[in-house]
């Protein structure tokens, strides 16, 4: 709600700092990659101008704007909440399995991402250097131990929270837009008929003239959209009305500049660098801070994209597609405000091995942008799947004509992958594969612990607890239901005879809405046995020690199972070794660990 009661101009500005780092930072890079592999005649440049303002008009603004950011579960936004709306609308069975397919795609092409954004930012910005005058030779070496060095201290200051840097990424990204829209107006003037690249001809009359040479332009051309998903993803930080006013000046600022930019290109021909050649160009004292601007814009680029995958990471931890990673909350009043150590630390590694291997920030160009037609296009697809059964289904045509633009700018992509695009596969490869074997492993396991249900289990329990000889105090027993208990309790209170006093078992459910908490209290399942049922949504924090103190749980311990799993299939050693790896469920909810007990059950998969 805060978003709501505060000015509208904050909102704006936040958004600024933590959505379109990533899409705003496109300009270092997009049209100098472009006319590196494109002859800049007047023709071609017109055409790549407008083949630029329609690819962020069509995949930005109406597919994310305008169809996804409409769709959301309480202000949340993103690939799994895709997922959890269908989910809802689909009946049991193959649709389902291909949606969760589809999605956990999407969510491990977004991680993949996660390494070549900030390595493409920070580099790009970096080589920006050899423009100052004395530091024409500065070697290729230093420049990426220069932006390795960023990259590092970018990622260590992560465990302290972005909850204050947060604050001034706004306020620097506007002086960034502002810089893009100044220095975009005064090139315009040198040229003024750039402006007419808007109209859609010259798009249509360059892939006509250039045939499938202009075609494979498109998966260059693409780098202007990237980081477009983040208007969705990043919905529940900020709420969809400050970002969509946001997006409206942004839009404005990135088209300015690259017509600027165009106008440079007919005025001087092709620069290593376009944007920083024409700042110099224009304004050589202001080179250097232009320079230091930029360097602080592609470190809030790769912020707002660290921040973006500890989201989808800790959606993929709460709805158990993907392990237990410990969380740690560096915000007491921003949700969103999360650190997760070994995805920051992976990341920071993968980033450096990226920049080690790629060296450039235009080799770095060529593995770019395959992950994100990938994301764009199942997010079409999704889309037009939940628009065809609500009440709006005359967007549906729509969405059916983003999707094909988006399968257009993936095909054109494809000729990315033995330039260096294979990455983009590589990298989305490892989270996939685990979640597919986390999700299947999962579902192995319940079936191979054969749980007892309730019943049978009572008719024991009951000839037990009867004798009297119980253990004083509450001994919480965690199960997937109430209903059903898993042989870790049975192996405890039947074999064992452990049963105190008052028993009670504690399932946590996940529920298909982001946020609210609420629990339910089921007593009298059998003598001294109750059972509580804790409800909350997949984005939702749960202090379970303080809704136990708030119901009147004193528990003397905590009773949890560890499965010990023997195995010859390769796909369930992998799965048994990550939960080995992993922390169990009740460090992840941060329980008093001098009450904790495990019992270890061995189970054959």
């Amino acid at each position: 709600m805060k978003s709501v009661q505060e000015p509208a101009w904050k909102g704006i500005v936040r958004s600024f700092g933590l959505v379109f780092g990533d899409i705003g930072t496109s300009p270092i890079y997009t049209l100098t990659v472009i006319f590196a592999l494109t002859k800049p005649t007047p023709d071609n440049v017109m055409g790549i101008l407008s083949l630029v303002f329609w690819t962020m008009t069509i995949l930005v603004t109406a597919e994310y704007a305008w169809l996804a950011m409409a769709l959301g579960r309480k202000g949340e936004g993103g690939t799994i909440v895709l997922r959890e709306i269908l989910i809802r609308m689909l009946k049991p069975g193959r649709q389902i399995a291909v949606i969760s397919f589809l999605s956990y795609l999407g969510v491990s092409l977004l991680l993949g991402d996660g390494v070549i954004t900030p390595a493409i930012s920070i580099l790009s910005a970096v080589e920006g250097m050899v423009l100052i005058p004395g530091l024409e030779d500065l070697h290729q070496g230093s420049l990426i131990l220069i932006a390795a060095v960023i990259a590092v201290m970018l990622f260590f200051f992560q465990y302290w929270g972005t909850d204050r840097m947060a604050s001034a990424f706004g306020p620097i990204m506007v002086v960034w837009f502002l810089a893009l829209s100044v220095s975009g107006v005064i090139s315009i003037t040198s040229h003024p008929e750039v402006v007419a690249a808007v109209s859609p001809f010259y798009a249509v009359k360059f892939l006509a003239d250039n045939g499938f040479a202009g075609f494979f332009v498109l998966s260059e051309v693409i780098l202007c959209a990237t980081g477009g998903e983040a208007l969705y993803a990043d919905m529940g930080h900020l709420g969809r009305k400050p970002i969509i006013r946001a997006w409206s000046i942004v839009f404005f600022a990135l088209i300015i500049n690259y017509l600027g930019q165009g106008a440079y290109v007919l005025s001087h021909g092709t620069a290593k660098n376009l944007l920083f050649g024409m700042i110099q160009e224009m304004a050589p004292m202001f080179y250097i801070p232009f320079l230091i601007l930029t360097i602080m814009a592609t470190i809030i680029a790769s912020q707002a994209m660290i921040s973006g995958v500890f989201s989808v990471v800790y959606q993929g931890i709460t709805t158990r597609i993907m392990p237990l990673l410990k969380v740690d909350y560096t915000s007491t009043h921003l949700k969103s405000q999360i650190y997760i150590g070994s995805v920051n630390w992976m990341l920071l590694g993968s980033v450096i091995c990226i920049m080690l291997i790629f060296r450039k920030s235009e080799n770095l160009a060529a593995a770019y942008g395959l992950a994100v037609t990938g994301t764009m296009t199942l997010t079409g697809i999704m889309i037009i799947m939940i628009y065809s059964r609500t009440t709006k289904k005359w967007k549906v045509p729509f969405a059916v004509l983003v999707t094909l633009v988006d399968v257009v700018f993936l095909i054109a992509c494809l000729n990315k992958i033995p330039h260096g695009g294979y990455w983009s596969i590589v990298l989305a490869s490892i989270p996939f594969v685990t979640i597919l074997i986390w999700t299947r492993g999962q579902r192995a396991l319940y079936r191979a612990l054969r749980p007892l249900d309730l019943d049978t289990f009572l008719i024991a329990y009951e000839q037990i607890f009867s004798k009297g000889s119980n253990i004083p105090g509450t001994a919480l027993f965690f199960t997937r239901e109430a209903r059903v208990v898993p042989p870790y309790v049975v192996h405890c209170v039947i074999s064992s005879n452990i049963i105190y006093s008052r028993n009670v078992f504690v399932s946590i459910v996940r529920t298909d809405e982001p946020f609210g908490v609420k629990q339910q209290m089921t007593e009298g399942l059998g003598s001294g046995l109750d059972a509580l049922e804790v409800m909350a949504g997949y984005m939702e924090i749960i202090d379970l020690e303080k809704i136990l103190k708030e119901i009147g749980i004193r528990e003397k311990v905590i009773f949890y199972g560890i499965e010990d799993i023997d195995t010859t299939n390769f796909a369930w050693r992998i799965f048994s070794t990550i939960k080995k790896l992993t922390p169990n469920f009740v460090k992840f909810y941060k329980l008093p660990p001098s009450k904790l007990q495990g019992v270890v059950t061995r189970v054959e998969m």
